[in-house]
């Protein structure tokens, strides 16, 4: 019975990784392009933030979700168990694991710096500053990733496979104790940190947009912030506390997981794919569901933006492009009815000035 439950495990698992990747990727090319492209009522920084988050999702799919998990439950020996990809798809699944964690960061901080002062609302609302700073935090996230090249090894190992002993290349966790200190920090930095730090600042600017209601009028808060900006500041923040709290709600239970496994579980023989082992079902379940928050941004706009999705249904119908058409048609001919009316106008209705009490001056 255990085996047949295990089997069917790996089975969901094999058909849900691909899904992912099938789904996911385009839904976050396509949010790319709906935020950058169309206009979804988003402040200018968090057109910035959002479409970043796009991206690094959609890379953190190739490199984890395509090129690691895919292929590890459809392929016997992928290309990444030899040298030099065993290191550098580690690199590079957690330059983007940061990078996307590390923005839903900062974006919440910027928000809650924007609403508390005014000095901070002039600086941050800059584009080219939102644009410096994410391309910061992915340069730093792929800085501090370097050394997840270094915790794997390729080492030989021998497999019985379709009753056939045979020796495959494996790439596999190098069990030092450096190794173990940088995946303790890269937990951390990944998951337990931004967690806090989005649960925290959160807090803040709720507590912050409460209280300022109990101590400004409607109107005293629509002259502070100005109509049109408070409008986009109200959707910027449900799209910023939506993203956060799938963040948290999606990695939270991997973190878990993870700290469990690497304290009560961490010894050499322990079998990571027996999963007979409750922990082991409860780790992979985890995985599933921070996997998960890479994909599913574009449904979340969907659900809370409006304007999203009025923007979504002109891209997906082209009404959009014939309402241009039309907009630059009769613009066009109206500016010139105008001119010729203009121009016409002196001729018809000359105008007469009279200069009266003028005095000689010497």
């Amino acid at each position: 019975m255990e085996a047949a439950s295990a089997s069917v495990f790996v089975t969901v698992q094999k058909i849900y990784y691909p899904l992912l990747c099938i789904v996911g990727i385009p839904a976050n090319l396509f949010t790319f392009y709906m935020i950058c492209f169309r206009k979804c009522g988003m402040s200018n920084t968090a057109v910035v933030y959002l479409s970043c988050l796009a991206i690094v999702d959609t890379f953190y799919l190739v490199w984890v979700i395509l090129l690691d998990l895919t292929l590890t439950f459809w392929i016997l020996q992928p290309f990444w168990h030899y040298y030099p990809w065993c290191g550098i798809l580690g690199f590079l699944q957690y330059g983007s694991l940061y990078s996307s964690s590390w923005i839903v960061v900062v974006f919440t901080i910027e928000r809650y710096l924007v609403l508390r002062s005014t000095a901070s609302k002039q600086t941050l609302s800059q584009s080219w500053v939102t644009k410096m700073i994410c391309t910061a935090i992915v340069l730093l996230s792929h800085l501090v990733s370097v050394p997840m090249s270094w915790i794997n090894i390729v080492t030989p190992v021998n497999l019985t496979v379709d009753g056939e002993n045979m020796t495959l290349h494996q790439c596999r966790y190098r069990n030092h104790a450096y190794s173990t200190v940088i995946v303790w920090i890269a937990t951390f930095l990944s998951g337990g940190i931004p967690i806090v730090l989005v649960i925290i600042f959160n807090y803040l600017i709720g507590y912050h947009l409460s209280r300022a209601s109990n101590l400004f009028t409607k109107e005293e808060r629509r002259f502070m912030y100005g109509r049109n900006t408070r409008g986009t500041l109200k959707r910027t923040i449900l799209l910023l506390g939506t993203v956060s709290v799938a963040f948290v709600i999606l990695s939270l239970p991997r973190f878990v997981t993870y700290c469990i496994l690497r304290t009560r579980y961490n010894d050499e023989n322990f079998n990571r794919d027996d999963y007979s082992i409750p922990i082991n079902v409860a780790g992979d379940l985890a995985n599933m569901l921070q996997n998960l928050n890479s994909t599913t941004n574009f449904l979340l706009y969907c659900m809370v933006s409006r304007r999203f999705r009025q923007e979504l249904v002109q891209a997906m119908t082209c009404k959009a492009k014939a309402l241009e058409l039309s907009t630059v048609l009769n613009h066009t001919t109206m500016k010139v009815f105008s001119v010729v009316n203009h121009r016409a106008s002196p001729s018809s209705n000359p105008v007469n000035v009279v200069l009266t009490g003028v005095k000689q001056t010497e």
